[in-house]
């Protein structure tokens, strides 16, 4: 599994981006699928250049999901189908440990992995940065540049830092 996540930093995110040429699009969906096994292969879905994947084993990724450029994914991380994903969004399933002043945080570690599930026919905008542990419910959005930090009710508009509910989806 190192050998084909470490091609797959070295050589395939770096792939040009699918509007230029959508054959890219296509070799980053089949190398994800065939080596990876985060995601079945699937013509509809799109995984642009600079998608980070960290710990590939524990990331599952649904049918006819959009992945923007320099999304990050990090630990265990489920997203179901339909999904949308602008550009430089930051999903994480751990965070530093930073409680104990006698040492330096760098070397507190960090915690153990809490599931991020995100549900599906969810569209979350550019700059998110999503913490450990949330849900993101059905038909939900978040807006740009927002910071979840809590559960988002299915077919709900969330947006700001934190985020917080706007109003229902009709």
């Amino acid at each position: 599994m190192k050998f084909f996540l470490a091609f797959y930093y070295l050589v395939i995110s770096k792939l040009p981006h699918s509007r230029y040429i959508e054959f890219f699009n296509t070799i980053r969906i089949w190398y994800c699928s065939k080596f990876l096994k985060i995601m079945d292969f699937d013509k509809n879905s799109k995984l642009e250049y600079g998608v980070y994947l960290s710990d590939a084993k524990n990331i599952k990724i649904g049918k006819y999901c959009r992945i923007n450029e320099n999304v990050f994914i990090q630990g265990d991380v489920k997203i179901g189908d339909y999904v949308m994903i602008a550009p430089n969004v930051a999903i994480h399933s751990s965070t530093h440990i930073y409680k104990s002043i006698e040492v330096p945080m760098v070397l507190n570690g960090l915690t153990d992995n809490k599931r991020v599930l995100i549900e599906d026919d969810v569209w979350i905008g550019r700059n998110v940065i999503v913490l450990p542990g949330i849900r993101i419910g059905k038909g939900s959005i978040i807006g740009a540049n927002s910071v979840v930090n809590r559960d988002i009710e299915e077919y709900s508009i969330y947006g700001g830092v934190p985020a917080k509910f706007i109003k229902k989806r009709k």
